[in-house]
């Protein structure tokens, strides 16, 4: 079979069980083979990536999942974000991240940067002098 651009269900489906097929015998990158395995996986990775999109968690979102996943409660993050108080009101979407948290969560969590940096599913709004999140 010819290798091109995969753009049908069906398509894919043929590449991906190939490339398994050819998986199985490993090999050499160097052999026809083995060059056709690479082919048919950067195909197959390009069509994955174009139709399986994952929405990227909001800053809160990958606070909390990180703070499950190492077993941590709100107290354990209170250091980073300058205290109790603070990462209550970070954590209930009433306090944005500043550049100083989100350096400390970034390196204390290891949660990625680019992550931490982009803007919440609430944003927060000024009133009555006090910044509060809006849904």
């Amino acid at each position: 079979m010819e290798l091109r651009i995969i753009k049908t269900r069906e398509q894919y489906h043929r590449y991906l069980d190939e490339a398994r097929r050819l998986a199985r015998r490993d090999p050499d990158s160097e052999a026809p083979e083995g060059a056709r395995l690479e082919l048919l996986a950067k195909l197959v990775e390009d069509y994955e990536k174009e139709r399986f999109k994952f929405r990227k968690p909001d800053p809160i979102e990958a606070i909390l999942f990180r703070m499950e996943e190492q077993g941590l409660r709100q107290k354990d993050i209170a250091d980073l974000v300058g205290g109790k108080n603070r990462a209550s009101e970070v954590l209930a979407r009433k306090r944005p991240l500043t550049l100083a948290m989100i350096r400390a969560l970034h390196e204390k969590l290891g949660i990625p940067s680019e992550l931490l940096i982009q803007q919440p599913v609430a944003e927060y709004r000024v009133s009555a002098g006090r910044r509060k999140a809006r849904t």
